[in-house]
């Protein structure tokens, strides 16, 4: 046990190249450092490893033994030190965050993050709206109505909602105005029951009456649901900008719903990675701050 690992390289490289002089280019060392490694291994096993000639080593019988023996544990030693070593060189910041926000924001633009920024790994944890982020998260995207707890936090931006539906329905029910509530499932977010009772008290609809209301656990299954011609969506903006700029959703009223409803970006405490998650947390504010 007391074998150095670095006698055991160097015979498994001159072993392959029979040339104490390439294995000790391949090393950086002299070939007589190579062959004085080499030596005291032969000492320390009691094996005669190479049969050394005037211009070449040849390997003995137990030579090639030992070498078939050793060269696949060698092998695997330095591909696991080698990983190891690109593991530890990259930072890994663990963000937790909406999955409406990771959907439509987020993930589109994380190549960008990707390509600037090649030696901070990124580990991604989807919430629903109103669930506790991970207290082991370096950093946390949450949605919130008022300033939430945490060590640094920066406001990203404000949602407001607007009535949405597919172009189809659009065509055959916009002309009723109002109406048309009566007449369609609306849609929306079970965080926010009352949102649509809500948005009919801004625009002053009397006697608020709806045929069905529909509700999902997830945004993107509101959006979705009226992208499938299913009823009338209330939908977030600006975080729902795409859904309308290819035409997926139109906005069946312009009367919007503004609410307390704020992205915040909340950095916790981690002196570790305290210059990546700066680095990171800069990034966010820069492309999603509005």
């Amino acid at each position: 046990m007391q074998t150095p690992i670095r006698g055991l390289q160097s015979f498994c490289i001159a072993a392959k190249c029979l040339s104490f002089k390439q294995a000790a280019s391949q090393l950086c060392l002299t070939p007589s450092a190579v062959s004085h490694q080499i030596k005291q291994l032969e000492q320390q096993i009691g094996i005669v490893l190479f049969v050394r000639q005037t211009r070449a080593i040849v390997l003995t019988s137990a030579g090639k033994q030992f070498y078939h023996a050793v060269q696949p544990l060698i092998s695997n030693l330095e591909s696991t030190i080698s990983d190891f070593t690109n593991n530890q060189q990259n930072t890994t910041i663990t963000i937790s965050l909406p999955e409406f926000f990771a959907s439509e924001l987020f993930v589109p633009r994380l190549s960008e993050w990707a390509e600037t920024h090649p030696n901070i790994n990124l580990q991604l944890e989807t919430v629903k709206p109103g669930t506790a982020p991970s207290q082991s998260c370096d950093l946390s995207i949450v949605l919130a109505n008022a300033n939430p707890d945490g060590s640094i936090v920066h406001d990203l931006f404000g949602i407001r909602y607007v009535p949405a539906c597919n172009k189809e329905i659009f065509k055959k029910w916009a002309v009723l105005g109002y109406e048309a509530l009566k007449s369609l499932p609306l849609i929306l977010h079970q965080s926010h029951p009352w949102s649509w009772h809500q948005w009919a008290d801004h625009v002053n609809i009397r006697d608020f009456d709806p045929k069905q209301i529909i509700q999902f656990d997830s945004m993107f299954g509101v959006a979705r649901a009226a992208q499938q011609g299913m009823g009338i969506a209330l939908v977030p903006l600006p975080i729902s900008n795409t859904w309308f700029n290819e035409q997926l959703l139109v906005k069946l009223f312009e009367d919007e719903l503004i609410t307390k409803d704020r992205y915040y970006l909340v950095q916790h405490e981690n002196i570790e990675s305290e210059n990546e998650l700066s680095t990171f947390a800069k990034w966010v504010h820069s492309n999603f701050a509005i």
